[in-house]
């Protein structure tokens, strides 16, 4: 190799050093809930503090029930979220109720607090179409499961709602996995050229299914990845629930304003396993990295912060955790009464002029259904 080369070798090197130091983690409360941020703490009243903490134990309590429900074979498809309270529920809570939520598979919850019914996400669980029909005035769409494709989605979102002079942002959610489809680059560098409000969320839980990060791509932060469209990156621990409702509200706001799109690594863990379709995240991941990340619960964290402030104790949260599950009792219930999933359910959806040679099939389960 000429000398040259190697010495072109050795200054990319160190410009990748560079980068990497550009991104450093944005934190407000350490893991003892202690704030080391003083000067980013977000201007949120004790009431919103306290209902950030209710949404957030809501949906752990959520997570355990759907995961019991998912054993019992009353729900299908589940992916688990304890771990993720903060990077899903404090993003979210940074939202306007006009903002258009485009989730993956694992962000059911965002849809939740944005306004889907809860007896509707466990109808999507079980494949029914019913859970995919979003109440009118609940912008969403249904979780991907292709992963990465929310993506490019949307920027077509955001761009409509910048066409129309809407001062909403479009965001999005998906994994580190998702970071290294091609949709991922095609859509935020959509977005960026032509300074679409969008907010790109990539929930940094480590693994893609079992495929470390550290094995998906060369780059340091994921966050970084947001230079090469020219729009700008945001590392974040997302085990902090004010750290991550700063960074959303930050993107929010150049969005709304015309700055155009933003790209927010959280950094957060997933407790359980990637989906409860038989993952089992002990044959690639340690005890010991478990047991590290619990230490970072976004849930203690907070109630540590709240508790030092005086505004949440063990009474408040009792309250909270019977309130779920109240509200998951009626909803599961409600969802076993409804209307069960028709062959011709689907065909009535999937066409507004059904073909003739399905029209006649149609015909023949209208008239199996009646009998």
């Amino acid at each position: 190799m000429a000398a040259k080369t190697k010495k072109a070798i050795i200054d990319v090197s160190k410009q990748l050093d560079k980068i990497a130091e550009q991104y450093q983690t944005f934190q407000i409360l350490n893991e003892e809930g202690e704030v080391v941020n003083k000067s980013a703490l977000p201007d949120l009243s004790d009431e919103k503090l306290k209902e950030l903490m209710t949404r957030m134990v809501y949906t752990r309590i959520l997570d355990q029930r759907s995961i019991s429900l998912n054993r019992q074979g009353r729900l299908g498809f589940y992916a688990p979220t304890a771990g993720q309270e903060a990077s899903q529920i404090a993003s979210h809570f940074a939202l306007e109720k006009e903002d258009f939520i485009l989730p993956g598979y694992r962000d059911v919850p965002q849809l939740i607090w944005h306004g889907l019914p809860l007896y509707q996400a466990f109808l999507f669980s079980r494949g029914h179409f019913h859970g995919n029909q979003a109440p009118d005035g609940v912008d969403v769409l249904s979780p991907q499961i292709i992963i990465g494709a929310q993506i490019v989605q949307t920027a077509g979102v955001a761009l409509g709602l910048k066409k129309r002079g809407k001062k909403a942002v479009a965001i999005t959610y998906t994994g580190d996995g998702g970071a290294s489809q091609g949709d991922f680059y095609e859509g935020m560098n959509f977005a960026g050229a032509f300074k679409a409000p969008a907010i790109f969320v990539v929930q940094n839980n480590r693994f893609a299914i079992s495929t470390p990060v550290e094995k998906q791509s060369a780059a340091r932060t994921i966050a970084q990845k947001a230079a090469a469209v020219g729009i700008p990156g945001v590392q974040v621990d997302g085990m902090d629930a004010l750290a991550v409702y700063v960074a959303v509200s930050e993107a929010r706001e150049r969005a709304v304003n015309g700055e155009g799109p933003t790209l927010i690594e959280t950094l957060t863990y997933r407790y359980g396993p990637h989906t409860m379709a038989g993952d089992d995240p002990t044959r690639y991941r340690t005890a010991e990295l478990d047991t590290e990340w619990e230490k970072k619960d976004p849930l203690v964290r907070f109630r540590k912060f709240l508790e030092a402030k005086g505004i949440w104790n063990e009474e408040e949260e009792n309250k909270v955790i019977e309130q779920a599950k109240e509200d998951i009792k009626q909803a599961i219930k409600k969802a076993d009464d409804y209307p069960k999933q028709k062959v011709t359910d689907l065909m009535e959806i999937m066409y507004e002029t059904m073909p003739s040679n399905l029209q006649e099939q149609y015909e023949i389960y209208k008239e199996k259904e009646s009998k």
